[in-house]
């Protein structure tokens, strides 16, 4: 059977997807996903084997389709820690990204060197959420294991290394390591060496090849036969290859509205933030894909959804029938702890509560919350460089709700524009693998893959002459989630 499809997969925090594109057009063919299991910060693990048991299950709902599929990539969650030990099996669960356990390990890592300093090294300031906080919990909490492992890898290597037997990666998700240098594409052993020193890290780090590279081909697995010797690219991050996907350009935003909030764009040369709220990422590209993460977005309504018992639509409508500032309603959305700003143990604020409050403004507060929160993070990266000429665009599960559409129309006073590419990370790791197969570029891929837009929500005239008004009282109650930082 002709080889004419290329499977690209985002395993991710929630489930393992993966969709099917003709390797002659990039038209997606099929898909398939699988659940991983639940986490709930700030503890927040899952054992490897279940990822790679959800790969498998989630191809053999595609087993028609196997014997065609030339090339295969794996875009991941990023910053997840997985120690393997000499037979190749984990020594410990992975201790993923949203895990905030590792916040202390994170503030002895900043006494060591000054911001200025990691972010000259590697475009990021250690935050719990960076693998090398990771690495410095491990051997805080488990003394010697760090040192027992035969690989040290993040979770797109890891199912790379399951489907080649080959230890490689690629520096899109490898700059959110805290130990590699995104802008000449090598380690930082001395950086590594802060957490567990004494390591041979070149023997037990993964091999950085080029984001449009092929790391090898799929060997013998049993139960995928029918995809062995398919080449398998060199993986990134999930956000990477989600952008590739998506087909951003410079001058793009990108907010995604995950579970987890993302703002980002893409930019020739790497922006540095000395203070720490912006991750420089390179992206799979050849390029950068500076970013501010949060770690409450759509979790966030989900929450106040259930609390006010309302469905999806319900709460929409409700939001939307609110008017802008909720009568005095702000949430500032840090229920889990926070990312970005570095608040590992704040929980939300609603201020400006009534005994007249009513459910809409509750939800109308509750999604300016969100938006608001990301809001702050795009204008820091203007500040710092970050074109934003281009089009706003919103992806993620909650993108594809009217009001979070709507109010960030209105609160940016810019179109917000969508794809037709809803699985925008598994799509784009599809472009890797087609990259890899074809021995083009990522880029190029991308760019004649790039998917349709439309627009989907425009600023309204009145909502948006009171943008300044919400956004002020949004910043007026930052201080008020302060107080657990300690």
């Amino acid at each position: 059977m002709h080889r004419d499809l290329v499977a690209g997969i985002d395993s991710s925090t929630q489930s393992c997807t993966i969709v099917l594109r003709s390797l002659q057009d990039g038209a997606v063919v099929a898909e398939a996903r699988k659940p991983h299991p639940r986490t709930t910060p700030p503890f927040s693990e899952q054992a490897p084997q279940a990822w790679w048991d959800a790969l498998v299950s989630a191809f053999g709902e595609l087993t028609a389709h196997l014997p065609r599929i030339a090339g295969i990539s794996v875009g991941g969650q990023g910053h997840g820690l997985v120690l393997l030990g000499a037979d190749g099996s984990p020594l410990r669960d992975a201790k993923l990204w949203n895990d905030t356990q590792s916040a202390p390990d994170a503030d002895g890592l900043r006494l060591k060197l000054s911001a200025k300093e990691w972010v000259q090294r590697t475009g990021s300031v250690p935050a719990a959420a960076l693998t090398i906080s990771k690495l410095a919990w491990t051997e805080r909490v488990h003394p010697g294991l760090v040192g027992k492992a035969s690989h040290i890898m993040l979770p797109s290597d890891y199912l790379l290394y399951r489907l080649t037997g080959r230890a490689a990666t690629e520096r899109g998700v490898s700059s959110g390591t805290g130990y590699f240098d995104p802008f000449t594409n090598k380690w930082d052993y001395a950086l590594a060496d802060l957490t567990a020193p004494g390591i041979e890290w070149d023997r037990v780090l993964p091999e950085i090849i080029g984001s449009s590279e092929a790391s090898g081909a799929v060997q013998r697995i049993d139960g995928l036969e029918a995809i062995e010797g398919a080449i398998v690219g060199a993986g990134s991050g999930d956000n990477m290859t989600a952008a590739l996907g998506m087909g951003i350009r410079q001058g793009d935003v990108v907010i995604s509205f995950g579970t987890s909030g993302t703002v980002y764009g893409r930019t020739a040369v790497g922006i540095k933030d000395p203070a720490g709220f912006v991750n420089g990422y390179a992206d799979a590209a050849d390029a950068f894909l500076p970013m501010i993460t949060t770690l409450n977005a759509a979790k966030v309504t989900d929450a106040f959804r259930r609390i006010l018992r309302a469905t999806t639509d319900e709460f929409d409508a409700m939001a939307l029938a609110a008017e802008p500032g909720a009568r005095g309603l702000v949430l500032i959305p840090y229920l889990d702890g926070e990312r970005t700003p570095d608040l590992p143990n704040a929980t939300g604020i609603l201020a400006g509560l009534r005994s007249d409050a009513e459910p809409g403004q509750i939800a109308r507060a509750a999604v300016e919350g969100v938006i608001c929160g990301l809001l702050e993070g795009s204008d820091h990266l203007a500040a710092l460089g970050l074109e934003r000429s281009g089009r706003l665009i919103v992806t993620g599960g909650a993108s594809r709700s009217q009001a979070y559409r709507q109010i960030l129309a209105d609160l940016t006073g810019k179109e917000v524009w969508t794809c037709n590419l809803p699985e925008a990370a598994a799509a784009g790791a599809a472009v890797q693998a087609a990259a890899a197969v074809s021995g083009r570029t990522t880029s190029q891929v991308a760019e004649q893959w790039e998917p349709q837009y439309e627009i989907v929500a425009e600023p309204r005239e009145g909502d948006l002459a009171r943008m300044e008004e919400v956004r002020g009282a949004y910043r007026a109650a930052l201080p008020l989630a302060q107080w657990r930082k300690e």
